[in-house]
């Protein structure tokens, strides 16, 4: 028999457009491997949300393989570490995986790849990260040149089939049981929110990808409206690997619509995001723009007051509907309308004065979808503090953004107190003297909130 192959997996859980396993099937017979390690990711160990969602992926995978009468082994411990021991136990001479660029796999690639023979592969994004050039031959820092110079460059890469065949080793090495890793919660379960709203794997993927063919005509209009929910919610799908954005971009190729192009533009930031923490590899645990380091922000930690705030904002009781809808929502599903997430993280930032920070940990903690690159840009974009930013001066009225985009109907699915209450008193029943029972009153007003921010602002700018 031809001699083994080690496939590394990280977030790349599928069979098709996989393009190390399918270089690996191709050379003999394979062997998946997937380790946990928290201690190397540090502060961004899988969060409980995700570690749900991979429980659940690795578990559809993992079918999948059997199907084909091939196994993933899985290993907890430090990744470098376990791959060496597999591949020394089966003699397998090379390692294959698929690039990723968060700080800690660039690391372990790094390190892996001066003891092993590594084979790296460009299979999650719609470019291989840092091909991507200006014209003096740099790395784009903003967006929208960035955006126009991949469009320029598509079509991105053929799809590459699932393997025809996984043939299996002689032997295959010992391997730790899924329900081993304690990824799911017993004590309280607070995943069934989760379980209602999503289907994981592969197949789920595609079906939802399927359903997104008949409604991304209507993206660039309906995108910021929650109460219609015309997004894709391919992001968890996305960000595990479930399913790839060339397999995405090659299904919808044919599409001339506003919708499309707009979407396209978001598989594009998802690559922007990537290219932003390959360059600043630290990019989610410090400020971009360095006179931020300068703004007093309110601390949790020896405030109080800030503390029951911070609090308030993680809970969906800060007083003002569509932010406590959306903390909510995420809360029960592990997810959030993305233009709901701009207001709640403007909330936070701006209307509380707290660190982007604590914000993109709780996300991180919360977020079915979190990803490093992603989360990190998204919270710096909404904080002024980032290399691609909004200003911090732009501050979001939650509530005229909750009659803006008709949020009346999502409000009342998340927040039940106030499912009675007709527009516009829904989106600030304070306001109106029809605050019910049992729904707080806002926990600082929205005049004082701006005020406040742009004080520390200016305090910060030495003016």
């Amino acid at each position: 028999m031809s001699e083994p192959q080690i496939v590394w997996l990280r977030r790349d859980l599928r069979l098709a457009d996989n393009p190390a396993l399918y270089a690996a099937a191709k050379l003999g017979p394979v062997i998946a491997v997937y380790v946990l390690d928290d201690a190397r990711a540090k502060d961004h160990a899988y969060g409980g949300a995700s570690r749900w969602w991979l429980h659940h992926s690795l578990d559809s995978l993992g079918k999948s393989f059997a199907q084909r009468h091939a196994r993933i082994v899985l290993r907890k411990g430090d990744t470098v570490e376990e791959l060496l021991k597999i591949a020394k136990e089966t003699g397998a001479k090379t390692i294959h995986a698929n690039r990723h660029y968060e700080p800690w796999w660039r690391n372990a690639q790094k390190a892996l790849g001066e003891k092993h023979d590594l084979q790296l592969y460009d299979g999650n994004y719609l470019h291989s990260i840092g091909s991507v050039k200006t014209g003096s031959g740099g790395q784009y820092k903003i967006y929208t040149p960035f955006s126009r110079a991949v469009r320029a460059q598509f079509p991105p890469r053929d799809m590459v089939p699932e393997p025809e065949t996984l043939s299996s080793p002689d032997n295959w090495p010992d391997s730790d049981a899924l329900e081993d890793w304690n990824l799911l919660p017993t004590r309280p379960d607070w995943a069934g929110g989760m379980r209602k709203f999503w289907e994981v794997g592969e197949a789920a993927a595609h079906e939802q990808l399927g359903w997104w063919e008949d409604h991304v005509d209507d993206y660039d209009d309906a995108r910021n409206l929650p109460s219609r929910d015309k997004v894709s919610r391919l992001s968890p799908h996305l960000h595990f690997g479930e399913i790839s954005p060339v397999q995405i971009w090659h299904h919808f190729k044919a599409k001339r619509s506003d919708g499309w192009r707009t979407y396209e533009s978001e598989l594009i930031w998802r690559d922007y995001a990537q290219n932003t923490i390959a360059q600043f590899p630290l990019y989610a645990r410090g400020n971009y723009r360095e006179d931020f380091d300068r703004i007093k922000w309110r601390d949790p930690a020896s405030d109080e007051g800030t503390a029951r705030d911070l609090k308030a904002w993680q809970k969906g009781q800060t007083g003002y509907p569509i932010v406590d809808a959306g903390m909510r929502q995420l809360w029960q599903t592990g997810w959030m309308h993305n233009r709901v997430r701009m207001i709640a993280a403007s909330f936070l930032i701006k209307h509380l004065l707290i660190d982007w920070r604590r914000g993109e940990q709780w996300f991180w903690d919360t977020l079915v979808d979190a990803d490093y690159g992603s989360n990190a840009t998204n919270w710096q974009w909404v904080a002024g503090t980032g290399v691609d930013s909004n200003m911090f001066v732009r501050i979001m009225a939650p509530l005229s953004q909750s009659e803006k985009f008709d949020a009346a109907s999502y409000i009342r699915t998340y927040v039940p107190e106030l499912a009675d209450l007709d527009e516009p008193y829904i989106h600030d029943p304070e306001e109106f003297g029809r605050l019910p029972k049992g729904y707080p009153a806002k926990i600082i007003g929205h005049r004082a909130a701006r005020e406040r921010a742009l004080a520390a602002y200016r305090a910060m700018k030495g003016e």
